[in-house]
């Protein structure tokens, strides 16, 4: 894996491309205008791990409400802009981190100048983000050609704050809009897969197309699209970057897949588990490398004495290893809490 050269760019307190780690975003589904309700999911996300957050502002009291949220809050707000370019220029003034505009729906040249200007006077940065959908492409050559028009008009202002997105929701077509553009240009790529939609599917789906990418060392910041909670998105964005080896939030967690040897509920301790381990984990100053979770005794010893912690259970317990030493026997009731514990 050879990471991409880019130039870096700063939101806020988070660095985003030139060897910079990848950054996890997600974007907030309140109505950003109520401002306690949106502080509160923020807050929540930001528990989470996420380091940016982008707001939807579809008119001017939404814009107005940024200055609000971040008297409170103290992670970057991008301000998503569709349609009104005057909305960019509100939330500038209003205190926003950076700017998301899209080719697909501000396209007169002197409004992007505006917008250029304001945040160019600001020392902000714009994320051009294009989505098959509004770009009104299916293609990737489509989303390609767009994006490097509308670039042209900030390179001639001299412009190069940038942050480029091309999503599609489907898969292909986004794996090849981004590696198209990756050899047109040096700025940082904001990568995702739009409207993958809930479940199973939206999860792959993500995965699958950000994880290729970021394999070929494409992508410098990244959100995963889910019809669901912001906090769903942000657990899956972390465990994408994880399973390449870029960033560690969570310990790997090894657990088998049963069969008819086991007798404990394993699928329930390991899901009790990571829920338990997701809510703790961003408060961790030492964090085990692996923790094993395992049904029998056929591989269950041997991985579970390979990890920092496990479990090798039996019937209704397990011995419980501590860097390969066996320390006692636990009732499969209490395994969570005597790992919690130990975490």
């Amino acid at each position: 894996m050879r990471p991409r050269k880019t130039r870096q760019i700063k939101l806020g307190n988070v660095r985003i491309g030139g060897g910079a780690p990848v950054s996890v975003q997600s974007m907030t589904k309140t109505d950003t205008k109520d401002v306690k309700a949106t502080v509160e999911q923020i807050k929540r996300l930001q528990n989470l791990g996420c380091q940016i957050i982008r707001v939807a502002i579809k008119d001017s009291p939404s814009a107005q409400a940024i200055g609000k949220i971040k008297s409170k809050l103290k992670i970057p707000l991008v301000a998503d802009i569709h349609f009104n370019y005057k909305h960019a220029l509100e939330s500038v003034n209003s205190g926003c981190d950076a700017i998301r505009i899209n080719p697909g729906n501000i396209k007169r040249k002197e409004h992007v100048l505006k917008v250029i200007e304001v945040c160019k006077g600001r020392k902000i940065p714009i994320r051009v983000g294009l989505n098959s959908g509004s770009a009104g492409v299916s293609a990737a050559g489509g989303l390609v050609n767009l994006a490097k028009n509308y670039l042209k008009i900030f390179e001639r202002e001299k412009f190069h704050d940038i942050i480029i997105s091309l999503k599609a929701s489907d898969v292909n077509t986004t794996i090849e809009a981004y590696r198209k553009m990756a050899r047109f240009c040096n700025y940082p790529f904001h990568l995702g897969v739009t409207a993958t939609g809930t479940g199973y599917g939206g999860i792959v789906k993500s995965a699958i197309g950000i994880g290729t990418l970021l394999a070929e060392g494409i992508g410098d910041t990244i959100r995963v699209s889910l019809t669901t909670n912001p906090e769903e998105e942000v657990r899956i964005a972390k465990y994408i970057l994880q399973s390449l080896g870029l960033r560690r939030f969570y310990p790997d967690v090894i657990s088998c897949p049963t069969c008819g040897r086991c007798q404990v509920d394993l699928q329930k301790i390991v899901n009790d588990f990571l829920q338990k381990l997701s809510v703790i984990s961003h408060q961790l100053s030492v964090k085990p490398q692996k923790i094993a979770l395992m049904g029998c005794e056929v591989n269950g010893p041997g991985e579970a004495k390979d990890a920092d912690i496990g479990i090798a259970f039996g019937k209704n317990s397990g011995i419980l290893f501590r860097k390969g030493r066996v320390t006692k026997k636990i009732k499969a009731k209490n395994a969570v809490k005597e790992i919690i514990k130990l975490i």
